[in-house]
């Protein structure tokens, strides 16, 4: 190799020939390349780093709203079945939704409720067993009486009187709400039973001094207590999202 030692290179200096030039701005040219390369690797590294703890912070973040979700269903559900435990239900189911069968079910449960509060006596009225007891033993004599209103309308179907427990929405009545679930109740079916129905609670004795604001007496609060647990009762007046006004009639 012949040297110029007279030429001077702006970078490298004295004494370089062109060759060993070219060969040191290859490596250079190399170390660069292999600095980039490196550079894009740990970009994506970073990348699906950064995405996969997302997604495992995603996933346990569903895994604890789904264990929430269920302890929050199981103690609804434990409440719901105390407190359907201690009440009695009134449900009178109409033929249809016309205006002549839904009168019709106003008065079946106007005459049958008035009826009841002759039949009762007040240690009845005041304990559940004994209401009961005491209802189903009057099943017969209220189917009969239900009929007998339906003839009176020339009505062309007749009237069904059972007690059994069956499934009740939840209903918000003022500022107390009873959740939804299976509930003990005199069921009446007008007919065919498709028809807008109408409920209200035998025991406790509840009602609504104020029909349209339907407000929940002292009175009615206290027996709900008496009867209740504490838990149970308190959640009663919580009343969620929803909300529908019913009408009780007392005796």
């Amino acid at each position: 190799m012949v040297r110029h030692p007279g030429m001077l290179h702006p970078i490298y200096g004295w004494g370089l020939d062109t060759g060993e030039i070219k060969h040191e701005i290859a490596s250079k040219a190399g170390e660069g390349l292999g600095q980039g390369g490196k550079s894009v690797r740990e970009k994506k590294r970073n990348f699906w780093n950064r995405h996969i703890k997302l997604w495992v912070f995603l996933i346990l973040l569903a895994a604890a709203w789904i264990v929430s979700s269920g302890i929050r269903q199981a103690r609804a559900a434990a409440l719901q079945r105390g407190i359907g435990s201690q009440v009695l239900r009134f449900h009178v189911l109409a033929n249809s939704d016309s205006h002549e069968d839904q009168q019709t079910k106003l008065l079946v449960r106007d005459g049958i409720l008035a009826w009841l509060e002759t039949q009762l006596s007040r240690e009845e009225q005041n304990d559940l067993a004994l209401m009961e007891e005491r209802v189903e033993a009057l099943l017969p004599e209220i189917q009969e009486y239900a009929n007998g209103i339906l003839k009176e309308r020339d009505c062309t179907y007749t009237a069904r009187a059972v007690l059994e427990e069956t499934y009740f929405p939840r209903k918000t009545y003022g500022d107390c709400t009873f959740p939804p679930g299976n509930y003990q109740a005199l069921r009446i079916l007008l007919g065919e039973a498709k028809g807008q129905n109408w409920w209200c609670v035998l025991f406790p004795r509840l009602c609504f001094l104020d029909c349209v604001h339907a407000v929940l007496p002292k009175q009615s609060q206290s027996q709900l207590k008496q009867v209740l647990t504490e838990e149970e009762y308190e959640s009663l007046f919580d009343p969620g999202e929803d909300e529908y006004r019913i009408t009780f009639r007392y005796f």
